[in-house]
């Protein structure tokens, strides 16, 4: 069985076609899904799919892009909300200086929030970084020094370097489609190298469509391409890459049980 650790079921594309998407999912051994709220007004949509649904799990958090949306989040709103039981993870947060859709400090200020509930809550941090590895970097260290907390960096495309330091921070490292992409040797080469036990897969649906879907809409049954794809590239069965990231899913989000 394998889980998607990052999609977006509540967006344009799968919302439309929720339950076969779901049935898809599943007859593809996807058993276990991380649904993925980027804005408050997301959030009782995101949890009550999770508290519908057999597999399905929720988070809360503010994505990047919307944090001049919500100069008003703190820690004390996401730990109140994430004491619902289907609510595992806090997130996703993190910096995206590509697009600059909010402005930085704003950005910054938004993710330590977000932190100190994953410190308070002991539920992992789910880390979206674009363009921004130096400042994420040091957020991510400086608040490690406050007090250890759980976190991923999710649809992993930085440098080996950063992945040294997530790693080394005892973060775990998720992997989207994007590693199946013909352009996506270095983050080929970085997959490589990522240990076993801190390995998460994931598909960012509905974006990021990996080979031999690309062009179409994502969505969690994808996952499974993924780790096809990840087996071969480093060298293992797909059952072993499909048990070992289960675990490492079930060890980072044990607020979730499988099946539940």
């Amino acid at each position: 069985m394998f889980v998607d650790s990052h999609c977006h079921l509540n967006y344009k594309g799968l919302v439309e076609q929720e339950s076969e998407v779901l049935e898809r999912a599943r007859a593809a051994g996807v058993g276990t899904m991380l649904n993925i709220s980027t804005r408050e007004s997301e959030w009782d949509a995101v949890i009550g799919l999770a508290e519908r649904e057999l597999g399905v799990w929720a988070s809360v958090g503010i994505h990047p892009h919307e944090a001049d949306q919500h100069g008003e989040i703190t820690s004390e709103k996401l730990i109140e909300k994430s004491r619902n039981p289907r609510v595992i993870g806090i997130g996703e947060t993190g910096l995206d200086y590509y697009y600059d859709y909010s402005d930085r400090e704003q950005q910054k200020a938004c993710f330590r929030q977000h932190i100190i509930a994953a410190r308070e809550t002991a539920l992992p941090i789910i880390v979206h970084t674009r363009d921004a590895e130096e400042d994420t970097a040091q957020i991510l260290s400086e608040e490690m020094e406050q007090g250890p907390y759980p976190g991923v960096i999710h649809c992993f495309t930085a440098s080996a370097d950063f992945a040294r330091i997530a790693l080394d921070l005892g973060l775990y490292i998720s992997l989207s489609g994007i590693v199946t992409f013909k352009n996506a040797k270095d983050l080929q080469d970085i997959a490589r190298t990522i240990p076993d036990d801190r390995l998460l897969i994931e598909t960012d649906s509905p974006f990021l469509a990996p080979v031999p879907h690309r062009g179409k809409t994502c969505e969690p049954a994808f996952v499974s391409n993924t780790a096809q794809f990840l087996a071969q590239l480093k060298n293992v069965s797909v059952e072993r890459l499909a048990g070992t990231s289960t675990k490492n899913f079930f060890n980072l989000f044990n607020k979730a049980k499988p099946n539940g």
